[in-house]
């Protein structure tokens, strides 16, 4: 295969495994009640098929850098994708919960290895004056997932079963696994280094406990006392693993990455944008479901515009970013997001749908130049043989800030809602209202994590000119 037909396919062929994955994750929540209807269990005992698979993301990610410096991109990948698909097919098949939480973990496994993988090789394939135009296909199913999930399963369920969500994948799989075959590079470390099996123990059981805690956030009562114990040691694991990657010559997460100024922002700054934006898919839905009153399927459509105008935005991102250079976009585009956000407190049962699709397609085309650069930023200065480690710790930190996000979101609003019943919608929406303020103000702060960049930095991406000296 020559350089040319690699360039141009491998961007799809991680887009493919990365939306499956995606879209998968978020259109099994919508499933839930029926689910639960059709295993004979009550609905919120099934929480577990949703904590299960995010506990086997998180332990799995850490390990996926590793494993496919020892056995090759190609083959990891394309078994990452034979696992997710199969388990897929054993959701599909589940006749119990205990079944279902089985394969929800198989699931996660796989889907552990599909980003970092994914990620690392396009990184490995292109040339840093190219990698911003690959980043930008890689990065679409990250943000249409969310958005088109909720919709999509909310249409399967209606008009078929719940098992449909499962099977849908396998299509998609088999098709990604011919892409896979095809168009894959097989790219491995010649050098072999050994596993971090105590940095494993450590982080894997620090970050699997954390994420357990704030998936469960909000759902299910839990002790306060037995709560604030179990963050405790969490961040005691954490911790823990800080000191004893500080004198391991080969740790599972090599944190001395931080010393490189564009990987540090990328991911400190990204980190704290999902802290605001993150709980968007959640709080918006609600809006339109019980604070206006509209249907499942209307507030579905409604989330459309900001997938296609995600989508649209990759013609755009490369310009701009050549124009202005990441620290003006980041520093202006965050400030962005931000009042965009707040703009949803002016939305009322009054408003018109030409309003709503128009903060709708605003949100999408920041937060899709948003991550792109984040995104593509982080390996701006990064070595190639670094790039799997890279991968590895940019995909476990957009794991832990998409949980946090979500469990921001979920806190502010029930904050604000105080002892009101949810049945209340001029209550929900006030609170809602005010939610939207306080994360747009949020995601506004969030700007000052960039203004630590450079002129020149990423330029080496983008092709904006460097600072002169």
């Amino acid at each position: 295969m020559d350089e040319r037909t690699l360039k141009r396919s491998l961007p799809w062929v991680v887009a493919t495994a990365l939306f499956m994955e995606q879209l998968d994750a978020t259109t099994v929540n919508t499933a839930v009640p029926a689910m639960a209807a059709s295993l004979h269990v009550a609905p919120l005992s099934l929480k577990a098929v949703a904590a299960s698979y995010i506990l086997s993301l998180a332990v799995g990610i850490p390990v996926s850098g590793w494993v496919a410096d020892r056995y090759g991109s190609r083959r990891v990948f394309a078994l990452a994708i034979a696992v997710f698909t199969i388990a897929s097919i054993c959701c599909g098949l589940a006749q119990s919960a205990r079944q279902m939480v089985a394969a929800r973990i198989l699931q996660g496994a796989g889907a552990a290895r599909m980003t970092p993988v994914g990620r690392m090789t396009i990184v490995r394939a292109f040339e840093k004056s190219e990698l911003l135009s690959a980043m930008n296909f890689v990065i679409i199913p990250a943000l249409i997932g969310p958005l088109l999930g909720p919709t999509v399963g909310g249409l399967i369920v209606n008009f078929a079963s719940w098992r449909v969500i499962f099977f849908v994948n396998v299509p998609v799989g088999i098709l990604a696994q011919w892409l896979v075959h095809r168009y894959m590079p097989d790219y491995r470390e010649e050098a072999r280094r050994p596993f971090d099996w105590t940095g494993l123990l450590l982080f894997g059981s620090g970050t699997a406990l954390l994420s357990w805690l704030l998936e469960i956030f909000g759902e299910h009562q839990i002790d306060a006392e037995a709560g604030v114990g179990l963050f405790i040691v969490s961040l005691a694991l954490l911790v823990a693993y800080v000191l004893h990657a500080r004198h391991t010559p080969y740790p599972l997460l090599r944190l001395s990455l931080f010393g490189t100024r564009t990987f540090r922002v990328s991911l400190i700054g990204g980190f704290i944008t999902r802290l605001g934006v993150g709980g968007l898919p959640f709080l918006t839905p609600l809006l339109f479901q019980v604070g206006l009153g509209l249907p499942a399927w209307q507030s579905g459509l409604l989330m459309m515009p900001t997938a296609a105008a995600a989508m649209g935005m990759k013609f755009f991102s490369a310009p701009i970013l050549k124009r202005f250079g990441y620290k003006c976009v980041l520093v202006a585009n965050t400030v962005m997001i931000g009042a965009t956000i707040c703009l949803y407190a002016l939305v009322t049962s009054e408003s018109s749908y030409a309003f709503l699709t128009a903060i709708g397609l605003t949100l999408g085309f920041f937060n899709s130049l948003q991550f792109t650069s984040v995104n593509s930023m982080a390996y701006a200065d990064i070595d190639p043989e670094d790039s799997s480690m890279a991968a590895t710790m940019a995909s476990s930190f957009q794991q832990i800030s998409m949980s946090f996000g979500l469990a921001v979101g979920s806190l502010v609003a029930a904050w604000f809602l105080g002892g009101a019943p949810q049945s209340d919608r001029l209550a929900v929406t006030a609170a809602l209202h005010h939610a939207y303020l306080t994360l747009g103000g949020l995601t506004i702060l969030s700007s000052l994590a960039f203004w630590t960049l450079r002129r020149g930095d990423g330029a080496n991406v983008s092709g904006t000119p460097a600072e002169p000296h």
